[in-house]
């Protein structure tokens, strides 16, 4: 990949989309993760405004921690840049509150982790609307069109995506070249959403570059059957996750009406 020159066409491409929107700047959230590390340094070097959020949901202290020195960084880099942090742990504590129990808690886990996401995307919209800035996503080409590892209407919903045609890797390479805190560079990745250090790998069952060479062999026709072994087991997590998921990758489905009803 010629890093370099990746960085300047999403940059110029940011800076256009921007103007061309009338819109001031871009407004993103700050998890302490290399996607949101390198998505909202190439928003910094696009020249109009960026409003960096914190929004700590019940979070381990090392990624609200991350999170905050990689603002202070782009502080000191970039004169464009401004933060806000947000708790909205006691927003999450009284939504939970106010919605009924269930007969085992751990049911409703996976949703209460996604109504995190929710409302930090909320939070997002709010910030945007109030000073004309668009919402930019964090999410990779693997991540969104390869096993659908994000929240609908939470970090998927946002107003453009500068680094989705990326694979996770050339996110780590396009982080380096910038010169991104090396402790978000080595941190495991990592969505943040259960108030504990639990990684990617561990919910998904497989790391990014296996899901990578799944992705591609997938692409290129390749069936479950023609691997054996730990391939096998990642193609297969790859298939199952990429399946499943296609309704955060297609269209809103829409009931057509035929005319002779109309």
């Amino acid at each position: 990949m010629q890093t370099e020159k990746v960085i300047d066409h999403i940059v110029d491409w940011l800076k256009d989309y921007a103007t061309n929107a009338k819109q001031k700047g871009f407004v993103i959230g700050i998890s302490g993760g290399i996607d949101s590390a390198v998505t909202s340094t190439l928003c910094a070097k696009a020249g109009l405004d960026l409003l960096c959020l914190e929004m700590p949901i019940h979070q381990a202290p090392n990624q609200s921690d991350r999170a905050s020195r990689h603002i202070e960084w782009l502080q000191n880099n970039f004169k464009n840049v401004t933060r806000r942090q947000i708790n909205l742990t006691p927003v999450f504590d009284n939504l939970v509150a106010a919605f009924p129990t269930v007969e085992k808690e751990e049911e409703r886990f996976m949703s209460l982790a996604n109504t995190r996401a929710r409302l930090r995307m909320t939070s997002l919209y709010y910030f945007a609307a109030l000073e004309r800035y668009l919402v930019a996503g964090t999410g990779n080409k693997v991540e969104d069109f390869g096993v659908g590892f994000y929240t609908k209407y939470g970090d998927g919903g946002v107003d453009l995506s500068p680094i989705a045609d990326l694979m996770k890797t050339e996110v780590y390479e396009i982080a380096i070249q910038l010169g991104i805190n090396d402790e978000v560079i080595k941190a495991a990745p990592t969505d943040g959403l259960w108030g504990d250090d639990r990684t990617d790998e561990d919910q998904i069952g497989a790391s990014y570059p296996e899901l990578e060479w799944a992705m591609n062999l997938k692409d290129e026709g390749c069936v479950i059957g023609d691997f054996e072994g730990r391939q096998k087991e990642v193609f297969s997590i790859f298939v199952k996750l990429n399946t499943m998921n296609q309704h955060k990758m297609l269209p809103i489905p829409v009931c057509e009406i035929p005319k002779d009803l109309k």
